[in-house]
């Protein structure tokens, strides 16, 4: 038997908040995690929006049903299978997005913020990690690397972007082998200058400490 692999045209989706014009000053892509859908996980940063916000919602392009009933729909953003595939799949699509987005648009005077939230924090590290796009600010919220940063950024290319470490802590994922979550934000503090931000809660995106984070910002 032997394995074939095959370059195919697919169509992806996502989700805007605000508008893209004259007055924009902020623009947000926010990257969901396993098994969410973005036009929920949007609606976390309803209260972001203002006449100067425009926010971007990407959407993994390989869904599953969560359910036993076949109501209920998810996304991934990739599975251990064909791994370096559907890395590059994905940096190719968000790549499309943004030039699709900003073509013959000057970004100079335009901050721009990227959330990453659980899957999603390796998602927007590797898309970055590519070099194509501009990115002021990283949150990287409720992620974990098993082998660290480097598994999917150089840290070196952090250096001139603030970034950020956000979780709660009953993080159901993150807290169960406290050992093990406290040496990985460790290593992330050595190997990049990060913002660690803990709050009070689960594994989801916190609005009070998302309002915030940015009220810092």
């Amino acid at each position: 038997m032997i394995e074939h692999q095959i370059k195919i045209e697919r169509t992806a989706r996502y989700f805007t908040l605000g508008e893209l014009n004259e007055n924009t000053k902020t623009i947000w892509f926010v990257v969901h995690g396993y098994g969410q859908l973005s036009q929920y996980f949007i609606k976390k940063f309803v209260n972001v929006v203002d006449s100067q916000t425009f926010i971007v919602a990407p959407e993994a392009p390989s869904r599953f049903y969560l359910d036993d009933n076949f109501k209920r729909v998810g996304a991934s953003w990739m599975t251990r299978e064909l791994r370096q595939s559907e890395i590059d799949d994905n940096n190719d699509y968000l790549n499309t997005l943004y030039e699709s987005l900003f073509k013959n648009r000057d970004l100079a005077n335009i901050e721009i913020n990227i959330l990453g939230f659980s899957q999603g924090c390796a998602t927007v590290c590797r898309w970055f990690g590519a070099g194509k796009i501009k990115c002021n600010r990283m949150l990287l919220w409720a992620g974990f690397f098993s082998n660290g940063i480097r598994e999917v950024i150089e840290p070196e290319k952090l250096k001139n972007v603030e970034t950020y470490y956000i979780y709660g802590d009953k993080d159901e994922f993150l807290v169960a082998y406290p050992e093990i979550s406290e040496k990985f934000r460790a290593t992330m503090m050595e190997e990049i200058n990060l913002k660690v931000v803990c709050f009070e809660g689960k594994h989801t995106v916190d609005e009070p400490t998302l309002k915030s984070i940015i009220a810092g910002f």
